[in-house]
């Protein structure tokens, strides 16, 4: 083992509070991986918390892995090293399972780059017993697992506080693991379906066997009080330094049409203030500095009791433009930065997606913010959203000038993401916008703000956008071009060596009828409730 690599990891090592180390012997040994850097993993509440969870159980050890930095990866490459754990630095391939952490679809292609560095065949058919079990979780796994499916053996639909832990229980029996975890409600086992297309590339059909169910139900924690995701670690090495993070809710009430959180999540779940109010007490003791998490922190109840609490840096997710959230400002002083998400620059585009919230929202929300000596106000857009047209996109201009007119106080920060369809909401059967119309757009709020003090702009790359929609969007040919992608970043490069066509998946407006990638998956939403509101959008 290359001892370069193994004092980097030890400098990390030395700097974290909470690492569990246990002794391996007569256990089952999971090497959980996170499949981008350990900056980027260890701000990861979900990441964070199965490491805790599985690590409560006296018959499992679990340890961590991370993508290596770019450099080191040339030094793994080089040293021909192994990727290895954290704690006690063994090769990934000398655990039993070893489960994957999956946030961004972006990061499908660190997964191959790790196993390939691991030296662990990527498909779970060139896999042997003496392999180990590839697992895998996360939020990428609710809603369209396909594209990284032919690599896994066991992937968890939905939220696993509750299925690992049965899961565990029966690979501890030492039983036909994947026949015998069939029947626990959100497994899936990829290798128990066939998939056959249509002579167009469509899905034609998709057979079960082995008695594996038809659909996968998603799996979701009925009460969040009792959730046992917690922040195990603290570091300063993490993008959120020395942060406990504590999750306040899960879901959204308000399912704007192009969100995936409010239409995978529900129902929406709110911990309890002597629940949430316990573990900020605990957390206390570690560091002042805590992160809520929550998708709309302005809807949970007890956010004001919360907030009020003495000796907490608190940090929170962003508000909704509301007058509960101007509320919210004036217990926020002294923060560096606050955000709200207008989405949609004039009120027809905000009725599209949903997004209820009026112009006058917008402005009192920043006026109050600006003025009561937040530093940076950031607002969040979305280009690119269906049926957009010149004038919304002029109408984002439009109310970045109104917001600084109404106060000279402070920094504007303009963050513009490229509109990206996701399963599972209305928005799934809708193409994404091409390259050049992206970039037009982005180069006219760029040159109109210009001039404007205090104003910033920043924005998303859209070709990696077009990159996620592609892995959002895709089936399991999409596993072709991820290989590809061990050689190269370049994705349409990829996509032309794997004999892929992007645009059959990104820019192809799908039907009704056409069987999607994930509809095997049922979260509790009908299609044709998405469908009507699809239709309902396009005609706004």
């Amino acid at each position: 083992m290359n001892r370069k690599l193994i004092e980097k990891v030890d400098t990390l090592l030395s700097k974290e509070k909470g690492t569990i180390f246990k002794d391996p012997g007569g256990k089952i040994n999971i090497c959980l991986v996170y499949p981008n850097t350990y900056h980027v993993g260890m701000s990861n509440l979900g990441f964070q918390g199965i490491y805790g969870l599985l690590n409560k159980r006296d018959d499992v050890v679990c340890e961590r892995a991370f993508l290596p930095d770019e450099r080191d990866i040339e030094e793994y490459i080089r040293t021909e090293s192994p990727i290895f754990s954290y704690e006690s630095k063994r090769p990934l391939s000398r655990f039993d399972i070893v489960a994957f952490s999956i946030s961004f679809e972006n990061d499908y292609p660190n997964i191959l780059k790790i196993l390939d560095i691991a030296k662990i065949p990527f498909g779970s058919s060139e896999r042997n017993e003496y392999h180990p079990l590839l697992i895998a979780g996360g939020v990428c796994c609710f809603f369209n697992p396909e594209p990284i499916a032919p690599i896994f053996d066991v992937i968890f639909i939905g939220e696993a506080e509750e299925s690992l832990n049965e899961f565990i229980d029966i690979y501890k029996a030492k039983g036909e693991i994947k026949k015998e975890t069939i029947n626990i409600e959100g497994i899936y086992i990829p290798e128990f379906y066939d998939i056959r297309y249509s002579d167009e590339g469509k899905i034609a059909e998709r057979i079960a066997k082995y008695g594996a169910p038809e659909k996968i139900e998603r799996r979701y924690l009925k009460d969040l009080s009792v959730s046992p995701i917690t922040t195990t670690i603290i570091t300063p090495e993490a993008e959120f330094s020395e942060m406990y993070l504590i999750e306040a809710m899960r879901g959204c009430p308000w399912k704007c049409r192009f969100c995936l959180v409010g239409h995978i999540y529900n129902p929406t779940r709110k911990k309890e203030l002597e629940t949430i109010t316990a573990e900020i007490e605990r957390a206390k003791e570690i560091t002042p500095k805590i992160g809520l998490i929550g998708p709309s922190l302005t809807d949970y109840a007890h956010i004001k009791d919360v907030l009020c609490i003495d000796g907490v840096d608190f940090s929170i997710t962003s508000l909704r433009a509301s007058a509960k959230s101007a509320e919210l400002v004036e217990l926020l002083k002294g923060h560096k930065s606050v955000s709200i998400a207008p989405e949609a620059g004039t009120e027809r585009m905000r009725r599209v997606v949903n997004k209820k919230i009026t112009e006058d929202d917008i402005l009192d929300t920043s006026k109050l913010t600006l003025n009561a000596g937040i530093e940076n106000l950031r607002l969040y857009f979305i280009i690119g959203l269906p049926a957009e047209t010149d004038e919304d996109v002029s109408g984002i201009v439009e109310i970045v000038k109104k917001v600084r007119r109404i106060s000279n106080k402070g920094n504007i920060i303009l963050s513009i993401s490229t509109f990206v369809p996701k399963p599972f909401t209305p928005f799934q059967w809708h193409p994404m916008e091409h390259l050049d119309s992206v970039k037009e757009k982005l180069k006219f709020i760029k040159k109109a703000l210009r001039d404007e003090k205090g104003v910033k702009v920043f924005h998303d790359v859209p070709k990696y956008a077009h990159m996620q929609g592609l892995f959002s969007m895709g089936d399991r040919r999409i596993f072709n071009v991820l290989k590809e992608m061990v050689k190269t970043d370049d994705y349409r490069s990829a996509c032309s060596q794997a004999g892929v066509d992007m645009d059959f998946y990104i820019f192809r407006k799908k039907d009704f009828n056409e069987i999607l990638p994930w509809d095997f998956i049922d979260t509790g939403i009908s299609k044709e409730k998405l469908w009507s509101e699809y239709l309902e959008a396009m005609n706004v």
